[in-house]
C-alpha cells in the first residue's frame, strides 16, 4: 500500500513539496535551508512558521514561548509538528554562502583522485582534485546534517552526551559518501579515487571517527585519542574502491583540531622566520602564533557571539542578516545579504554595530549604552545591551589569548607581523570595526583575510605524507589558558572597548 503524502508549500519562496504524511515538519524543513539552534528541543523560538493554510493545532510549549497574539496571527514552533494535511507556510528562506577555495599551492604530481573534505560544524566544503594536475574538477558544499540535533559545538556534544553520538556519527557519514558520490559522477565517474582527506574541528573529528566525546565536555578538556585515523571505505559504508585511502587529520591538543593544523600548513606559519598568527574566530576562537621555531596554540571560551548566537536578534551570515554597519555623516546605514528587508544580525554586523555604537558614544569603553533601550540598526533589527555584553565576552577572551601566546615569545601585539584571519567570519569581519572594539590590536595593514585556510591545507595533505603532518602536529604546543595565573586579569582588561578609535 502506498504512503500518504500531503502538499506542502513553504512562501514567500513559492517552493512546492510532496512529503510522507506523518513527518516531522523539522526534518522537511531543515532540508531547505531552516535552522533549528536548539536542537529541535522547543527552547528557542528560531524556527517559528506562520501557518497560512491548513491545520497545526497549537501546544502547550508553544503557549510558553509565543504570545496570544503570535498564536493568533498563525505562528508555530517547526520543531513541535508533524505535518498530518496539506500546508501552507510562511517562513523566510535563505542560502548560507559556504566558503571554499581556488588558491594555487605547489605540488608533486601523483596518480588518480583526491576529495579534500572541510567538515565544520554548521557547514561542509568539499572539492574534488585530479592529483595529476592539481586542478579542482567539482565542488560540493551543504549544511552539515547534525544541524538538526543543535547548530553549534555545544548543543552538539549535549546531545551526543545524551545517547546521540551514534546517531551523529550515522549522519555525517553517510552525507558526507553521498557528497563525494555526487562529486564523481559529475566529474569523473570512470576514475579512480586514490584519497580522502578531511580536517574539522576536535568535535567533528571525534564524531566522524567514532571517538567518544565525554573529554571534551569535562575539565581539563583534552581528547583522550588526537591522532590521524585511517579508514576503508567499507568501514565508514562508502560504496568506493577498498583502494580508496580515507584519511582525518590529527588533533593539536585541547580544542585545536586538525582544521587548524591544515591552517598553519595552508598559510606556512611554520615556516617563517618572523612571528606570525593565525585565527580562527567561532564558539571555540582558536589562536596559533609562531614561525619555524616554535609554534604556541590555544582556544578560548569565545561563547558563539561571532556566529550571531545568543545576540538578540542575531543569525547566520545570510540572506536578511545585516552584515555590514557603517556611518555617513553620523547616520548609521546598513548593508542586508540579498537586499532584501532586514531580519537579524550576523557577527560581523555585531562587531560593526558595535564600533558605530562606540564612535557615536551611544556605548561607553565599559559597554554601558547610554542610549534608552536599544541601538536602533535597520527596520525592526536593534543592539541590545545585553548583545553589546555578548560580543565584550567573546573580544575579552579572544585578546587575552593573542596577548598571553606573544609573551611567550617576549613580545607585544605590535610585534605580530603578520595576522591571518582564517575562515568565513575572517573573511568578512571589518578589519577596522575590529580594531576600533579592541579585538584586533595587530596594525591594519598586516591582518590578512586567508579564506578556507582548513580546505586548502586539506587538499595540500592530498599530496603528502601523512607522517610530516603527525610530525608537525607534534611540535605544537598547547597552552591551557585556564592554567595561566594571569588569564582572569588580562580578560577582565580586554573586556574594556577602548577609549578612541
Amino acid at each position: 500500500m502506498n504512503q500518504p503524502t500531503c502538499d506542502l508549500t513553504l512562501s514567500p519562496a513559492g517552493r512546492r513539496l510532496r512529503v510522507a504524511a506523518g513527518s516531522a515538519l523539522q526534518d522537511v524543513l531543515f532540508e531547505q535551508g531552516v535552522e533549528f539552534p536548539c536542537g529541535g528541543r522547543g527552547r528557542c523560538k528560531s524556527c517559528r512558521v506562520k501557518l497560512l493554510k491548513g491545520r497545526l493545532q497549537a501546544n502547550a510549549e508553544e503557549t510558553k514561548l509565543l504570545t496570544a497574539v503570535e498564536l493568533a496571527d498563525g505562528w508555530r514552533l517547526a520543531c513541535r509538528h508533524c505535518i498530518d494535511g496539506d500546508l501552507e507556510l510562511e517562513l523566510a528562506q535563505w542560502e548560507m554562502p559556504i566558503l571554499s577555495d581556488h588558491s594555487a599551492f605547489t605540488f608533486t604530481p601523483q596518480a588518480g583522485l583526491g576529495v579534500a573534505v572541510d567538515l565544520g560544524t554548521t557547514t561542509i566544503a568539499a572539492q574534488l582534485l585530479d592529483m595529476g594536475t592539481g586542478n579542482v574538477l567539482a565542488v560540493a558544499t551543504a549544511l552539515n546534517a547534525q544541524a538538526r540535533h543543535g547548530d553549534d559545538i555545544i548543543t552538539r556534544v549535549e546531545f551526543a552526551l545524551h545517547g546521540g553520538q551514534t546517531e551523529l556519527e550515522r549522519l555525517i557519514r553517510e552525507q558526507l559518501g553521498r557528497m563525494i558520490e555526487h562529486l564523481l559522477a559529475a566529474a569523473a565517474p570512470e576514475q579512480s579515487l586514490a584519497r580522502i582527506v578531511l580536517v574539522g574541528n576536535t568535535v567533528m573529528h571525534h564524531l566522524f571517527c567514532g571517538i567518544d566525546v565525554t573529554p571534551l565536555a569535562t575539565h581539563p578538556f583534552e581528547p583522550e585519542h588526537p591522532g590521524r585515523f585511517r579508514f576503508s571505505p567499507s568501514q565508514l559504508g562508502w560504496n568506493f574502491g577498498e583502494e580508496t585511502m580515507v584519511e582525518f587529520l590529527p588533533c593539536i591538543g585541547g580544542l585545536v583540531g586538525p582544521d587548524i593544523l591544515a591552517g598553519i600548513v595552508a598559510t606556512g606559519l611554520h615556516e617563517g622566520a618572523g612571528l606570525a598568527v593565525l585565527l580562527d574566530l567561532g564558539t571555540n576562537g582558536e589562536v596559533v602564533a609562531g614561525n619555524r621555531d616554535k609554534l604556541l596554540c590555544t582556544s578560548t571560551a569565545a561563547g558563539p557571539a561571532f556566529e550571531g548566537a545568543r545576540i538578540s536578534m542575531g543569525m547566520r551570515a545570510a540572506t536578511g542578516a545585516i552584515s555590514e554597519v557603517q556611518l555617513i555623516d553620523r547616520a548609521v546605514v546598513c548593508r542586508v545579504i540579498g537586499s532584501g528587508a532586514p531580519r537579524g544580525l550576523c557577527g560581523s554586523g555585531l562587531v560593526d554595530a558595535v564600533a558605530a555604537g562606540l564612535d557615536l558614544r551611544w556605548i561607553e569603553a565599559n559597554g554601558r549604552m547610554t542610549l534608552a533601550g536599544a541601538m536602533p540598526l535597520s527596520g525592526p533589527v536593534a543592539l541590545l545591551p545585553q548583545d553589546v555584553r555578548e560580543l565584550q565576552l567573546a573580544k575579552g577572551a579572544i585578546a587575552a589569548g593573542l596577548r598571553i601566546l606573544a609573551a611567550r615569545f617576549g613580545a607585544t601585539l605590535a610585534d605580530i607581523q603578520q595576522l591571518y584571519l582564517a575562515g568565513a567570519f575572517g573573511n568578512y569581519i571589518s578589519r577596522t570595526s575590529a580594531q576600533r572594539i579592541g579585538l584586533l590590536r595587530t596594525p591594519v595593514d598586516r591582518i590578512v583575510p586567508a579564506g578556507n585556510t582548513a580546505l586548502l591545507g586539506a587538499k595540500r595533505a592530498l599530496f603528502e605524507d601523512a607522517a610530516a603532518w603527525d610530525g608537525l602536529a607534534c611540535r605544537i604546543e598547547h597552552v591551557a589558558l585556564h592554567e595561566e595565573p594571569e588569564f582572569q586579569d588580562i580578560f577582565a582588561e580586554e573586556m574594556r572597548f577602548p577609549e578612541t578609535a
